[in-house]
């Protein structure tokens, strides 16, 4: 490959990789970095939500922005996966996507994002923490498996939500040592994010209503229609912060004072959900359901940046705002509906 070839591979390369998204993956680790920060430097009294220090130790700038690093650059990575195992539908929902129109080699892309994943793999095990290995491999392996499970209802959104909060799992591992990988608090920070991203990747489906249902992929939205769909649009937009006030008052599950900031940024992340809800019942299909996208992406990228704000509320504040300005601005730069 020329020197213009390889130039032309890395640009279509890097348009694939759809960067826009790539906040989902990268926030979502942020969480587990600023979870795990929050222990390395929290005092208390040992318990039940193990949101207290055993032998964590705070983790230096270096470490965390390599870790931040390599979440923003997973989504991207997995995309090229994504895009290789899914090329029949894109077909037909994005025929002018790279690898569609042959700008991008799909099998060259393959071995360019298998030899990222291995340097992913060799930081992790030589410079990070060796047991975030397990969430690095279950995220790459769910990935796999969504391309399939995407076809069978709403199985492909419970894969998505928990491929994606592998990376807050991640994020945390990542960052030091540790005695307790497993509490209630973590558990219901995952499965937030989880349930956060399983709803945003709903919404990504009705674009793709068409192709899906001519390439046979019974995703959620095909099984029911567009017609119903609408009104579980609207409904579901309410389930992150119902299961929020659950887990939180009911369950105890975050064993942690909410602060201001993360009760401001909770009310605005609830109304863009539900204003996303709202844009799907109105426009189902036709233009307005691709560009809506954009508030989908806010909604789960601002929410997950609220999450960081339950252990460091100025972080988190500041998340939220470049979260907010720069998936619009990127997805802006990414306007065309067929690619």
């Amino acid at each position: 490959m020329n020197r213009s070839g390889i130039s032309g591979f890395l640009r279509a390369y890097g348009k694939s990789m759809r960067i826009y998204y790539s906040f989902v993956t990268g926030i979502a680790g942020w969480v587990g970095v600023a979870h795990y920060q929050f222990i390395a430097t929290h005092v208390g009294e040992r318990g039940t939500s193990g949101l207290v220090r055993t032998i964590e130790v705070p983790a230096s700038l270096t470490k965390q922005i390599i870790i931040i690093l390599i979440l923003f650059l997973a989504w991207g990575v997995n995309q090229i996966v994504n895009d290789f195992l899914g090329y029949k539908e894109d077909k037909i929902n994005a025929p002018q996507r790279p690898m569609v129109t042959g700008d991008l080699n799909r099998y060259y892309a393959m071995a360019m994002s298998l030899f990222l994943m291995l340097v992913i793999f060799m930081t992790t095990w030589l410079y990070l923490e060796p047991v975030a290995i397990i969430p690095l491999v279950a995220g790459a392996l769910l990935n796999v498996i969504y391309e399939y499970a995407k076809g069978h209802g709403i199985w492909g959104n419970i894969v998505f939500g928990i491929m994606i909060s592998m990376c807050a799992l991640y994020g945390f591992y990542a960052c030091g040592p540790m005695e307790i990988y497993w509490t209630r608090s973590r558990v219901s920070a995952l499965l937030l994010i989880a349930v956060m991203n399983a709803l945003m990747t709903y919404y990504t489906y009705f674009k793709d209503y068409k192709g899906d249902k001519a390439a046979g992929k019974n995703t959620i939205v095909v099984e029911y229609g567009l017609h119903t769909n609408k009104y579980i649009a609207i409904v579901a937009s309410f389930l992150p912060s119902i299961l929020f006030m659950i887990g939180y008052y009911v369950f105890k599950g975050f064993q942690i004072e909410l602060n201001n900031i993360f009760i401001i940024l909770g009310l605005m992340t609830v109304f863009l959900q539900v204003w996303t809800g709202f844009l799907y019942y109105q426009n189902p299909q036709g233009e307005m359901t691709y560009y809506s996208l954009v508030t989908n992406f806010r909604a789960c990228t601002c929410g997950q940046a609220t999450i960081v704000a339950l252990f460091n509320p100025e972080l988190g504040l500041i998340l939220f705002l470049i979260t907010y300005v720069f998936v619009g601005f990127l997805f802006n730069m990414h306007t065309n509906i067929k690619a």
